[in-house]
């Protein structure tokens, strides 16, 4: 199985496996979402060392995304297999609010998956709910396409998929 890097960087951006250190900002951008449970910090510190100790077990998971020039986290950016499966995981990231439409997103999103290449998954989903412009417009400067569309506890879900390019697919036997 395909093993990803404790840490990537890019021009802006430092990104390392989430733990329970991110606890704070982690609840700060859950609770964005009106429809999301609510944890105490002890039990957000927790579920992210569980998190972390997966990811290491799993040789892929979520990175925290933080600006490189403060340290300052802004969201996550990773890959997951929740949807997808472990050996053609999905891409999945979010931003605080107030950091969408700086590019972000797109630049973490790039690193994640050129790693994921690097690493030999042959092909990465995405699975993103109809409604959610900005995350389409990320997927499609990443080369995504649209696969098909399914239904979730309600939401309307759109599957998009990138095979490795040539080259970069390190094939694993």
């Amino acid at each position: 199985m395909p093993t990803m890097p404790a840490e990537l960087t890019t021009g802006r951006l430092s990104l390392r496996l989430r733990d329970g250190r991110d606890a704070e900002w982690s609840l700060a951008l859950i609770a964005e979402d009106p429809d999301q449970e609510t944890r105490t910090v002890e039990e957000e510190r927790d579920r992210l060392d569980a998190q972390r100790r997966a990811a290491e077990e799993a040789g892929f998971g979520v990175y925290a995304v933080e600006l490189a020039e403060t340290g300052e986290a802004i969201g996550y950016c990773g890959l997951v297999a929740r949807r997808a499966s472990a050996a053609q995981p999905g891409l999945a990231y979010e931003l605080l609010r107030r950091h969408v439409g700086s590019g972000y997103a797109t630049e973490a999103a790039a690193a994640v998956a050129d790693a994921a290449f690097d690493a030999g998954f042959p092909v990465l989903w995405a699975i993103v709910e109809r409604w959610n412009a900005p995350s389409f417009r990320v997927l499609d400067k990443l080369g995504f396409t649209p696969s098909r569309v399914s239904g979730d506890d309600g939401k309307v879900l759109v599957w998009l998929y990138r095979k490795a390019p040539r080259g970069r697919h390190r094939a694993r036997g």
